[in-house]
């Protein structure tokens, strides 16, 4: 993983539809720092390198959250990424559908995980130590719990970042009509 950031490969531009000149693309980079902070972000939590929760995991996290969220775009990304890294197109599929009961998500650490994603995304408050034992239960050690909380606060960030820029760019495209 590189340290520096380049715009031309910033996930958030892309998936917003900005582009450079763009009146919301200027207002997003007016703080640099923060649109390099929020890729370097995302470059680190998935990277295939990280520690303690692999990265199909990660990706089925975010697709579940995105869909869970209304994201469409980044829902579609992250099952982009996962098609790429070789996750069967049925656990895919069902991911982005919502749907995590299905016999697919055996051994239950997964379906633990996508359960634990629904309770911070859907009613953050019941994301107590209740919830914590049951990830425990399924066999998730505390280094990964710590990771996946990590990545869903940022996923939230990043889907509610992106639905703003994606509404301010409509507006400005409307006023421009």
């Amino acid at each position: 993983m590189t340290d520096t950031y380049d715009a031309s490969t910033d996930v958030i531009d892309r998936i917003a539809g900005l582009t450079p000149g763009s009146a919301a693309h200027a207002t997003r980079h007016k703080r640099a720092k923060v649109a390099a902070a929020t890729q370097r972000s995302y470059d680190v939590l998935f990277d295939p390198a990280l520690p303690d929760l692999p990265l199909a995991d990660r990706l089925c996290v975010a697709l579940y959250a995105c869909t869970l969220s209304k994201a469409p775009a980044l829902a579609a990304h992250y099952a982009q990424q996962l098609a790429a890294i070789g996750a069967a197109r049925a656990v895919i599929d069902q991911i982005a559908q919502g749907a995590t009961s299905d016999a697919a998500f055996e051994p239950p650490r997964l379906r633990a995980m996508l359960t634990f994603t629904r309770t911070l995304i859907e009613a953050p408050i019941e994301g107590d130590k209740a919830a914590l034992e049951r990830l425990r239960d399924a066999g998730i050690a505390t280094p990964a719990v710590v990771v996946l909380a990590q990545l869903i606060a940022f996923l939230s960030y990043q889907i509610r970042l992106t639905a703003g820029l994606q509404a301010l760019q409509a507006l400005n495209e409307t006023e421009a009509a």
